[in-house]
């Protein structure tokens, strides 16, 4: 289960697009069994099960199929795969999601050799440190990343305004109007950046990405990059 819990965390948040539902979601399947890992932004689901459990859950749901779990397990990565990698193949599955007080069931229906095949995720929520090890340190990290970038940032704008006003006051001119900039204003450009956290529209569908970088890196091993579609403009936050 060691395996499963690391390749779940190297794997990326990717958007599930359900007819009633637009879930965060991120899951490993080996042969051994697998791991999920689903959110809405407010709560974390989890469920982490092996080839008994599996292979239990499987002669329940689907009497007249006869496999070993490791079958069931390719078919399983096989319908998830398009919807977490953004892959151009639609799955070729029907997902609905049901809420519970304290869990949420992700319910498949596929076919599997010609026979209707049915699967059940029972994930309940998820532990205060599991939520910390995939959400609350990558994103900490990010933030203490994006800081110090702008910062740098910062510093390189000024001394390019140092430069230019150096040319100016050499007598140089611009070939073209066009290309004049204002010099920069970190006060401002600060501000302006804290109105639009502020009035991003989380529960809206973006595309949310996990680069992993070498050890020491980052915090958690983990730097999220951003991408968004906010009023058809795309945006890169990292």
């Amino acid at each position: 289960m060691e395996e499963l819990e690391k390749g779940l965390l190297m794997q990326p948040w990717a958007w599930l697009q359900l007819a009633e539902n637009s879930l965060l979601a991120k899951a490993y399947i080996t042969k051994q069994g697998y791991a999920l890992l689903v959110s809405d932004l407010q709560q974390v689901w989890h469920e982490q099960v092996d080839t008994g459990v599996v292979s239990h859950r499987a002669k329940e749901l689907n009497r007249r199929l006869t496999a070993p779990p490791a079958a069931f397990l390719c078919h399983l990565d096989d319908l998830l795969r398009p919807l977490l990698k953004d892959s151009a193949c639609p799955s070729k599955a029907t997902f609905v999601c049901d809420r519970a007080a304290e869990a949420l069931i992700l319910r498949v229906r596929s076919e599997l050799s010609g026979l209707p095949f049915y699967w059940n995720f029972h994930c309940i929520i998820a532990s205060p440190s599991l939520v910390s090890q995939h959400l609350i340190r990558p994103l900490m990290g990010v933030s203490l990343a994006l800081q110090c970038q702008v910062r740098e940032l910062a510093t390189m704008l000024r001394m390019k305004d140092l430069e230019i006003q150096d040319y100016q006051e050499s007598g140089a001119v611009l070939s073209r109007d066009r290309l004049k900039t204002e010099p920069f204003e970190e006060n401002s450009f600060l501000e302006q950046f804290m109105v639009e956290v502020d009035s991003f529209p989380w529960p809206r569908p973006c595309l949310l990405l996990s680069i992993w970088l070498p050890s020491g890196r980052a915090a958690a091993g983990g730097l999220f990059i951003y991408l968004s579609q906010c009023n058809g403009v795309r945006r890169e936050l990292a």
